[in-house]
């Protein structure tokens, strides 16, 4: 893996602010440009990066820094990496496991199936499988046609739900989004607009009829028994 200065502007930051090192010495460094460096010196540009100190990264030495502050035609040099990264293999056909091949026709019947959109060259990405196989399984040709059964290929392990996602999105790309069938949610779009209704007010909260309370009363007294005489 190639050692390269990790946030070059953000050390650049650190390094006028820190060092007396020249402009031209941070621009070579931080691979920017001269009048870059000056304008974070004249506070110009990168106002809202915070500085990174590269001596604490471990990408740049003290000794270093004041061997280019004393000689001003110095190159800053990087520190070796003390974690050794591999390189990443160069991408090629997936590989796929003796035990999980058989697996593959199926896998590739789900996806013709369930993701119409994707291209042959996807799916042979996908699953690790060639274009002819994935034409005689569209085309119900395959000799073990009658019983294959459509499984999704991330509960295989033949790939990664990530790996699959891309390349549906991939596919769908520049193609107008399909309307949904039957009935659905409102979007939330539309229900955080929605104000609730008032409640109505009940009966009890009417206003009272004086005529009829008193009404009430009279009657109430009419039909009470006048007391006896001594």
């Amino acid at each position: 893996m190639a050692n390269t200065l990790l946030m070059p502007k953000a050390t650049a930051v650190w390094l006028v602010d820190n060092t007396a090192l020249t402009f031209e010495q941070i621009a070579q460094f931080c691979t920017l440009h001269p009048l870059e460096v000056k304008a974070i010196a004249d506070g110009e540009s990168a106002q809202g990066i915070k500085g990174m100190d590269p001596v604490i990264t471990g990408q740049l030495t003290r000794e270093e820094i004041a061997r280019a502050e004393k000689d001003p035609n110095h190159r800053l040099k990087l520190s070796d990496p003390k974690v050794r990264v591999p390189e990443s293999k160069r991408k090629g056909p997936r590989y796929t496991p003796l035990s999980k091949r058989q697996d593959r026709p199926n896998a590739i019947l789900w996806l013709v199936r369930n993701h119409p959109e994707l291209k042959d060259a996807q799916i042979s990405r996908l699953v690790g499988t060639t274009k002819s196989t994935i034409e005689q399984i569209r085309e119900r040709k395959h000799w073990n046609s009658a019983n294959l059964a459509p499984m999704d290929p991330v509960t295989l392990g033949l790939c990664s739900q990530i790996d699959l996602d891309l390349e549906v999105q991939r596919a769908s790309r520049g193609r107008e989004p399909v309307a949904p069938v039957g009935d659905t949610l409102l979007p939330a779009s539309l229900t955080e607009r929605l104000t609730p209704e008032a409640e109505k007010p009940r009966d009890e909260d009417k206003e009272l009829d004086a005529n009829a309370v008193f009404a009430k009363l009279s009657s109430l007294k009419a039909k009470d028994p006048e007391p006896d005489d001594e």
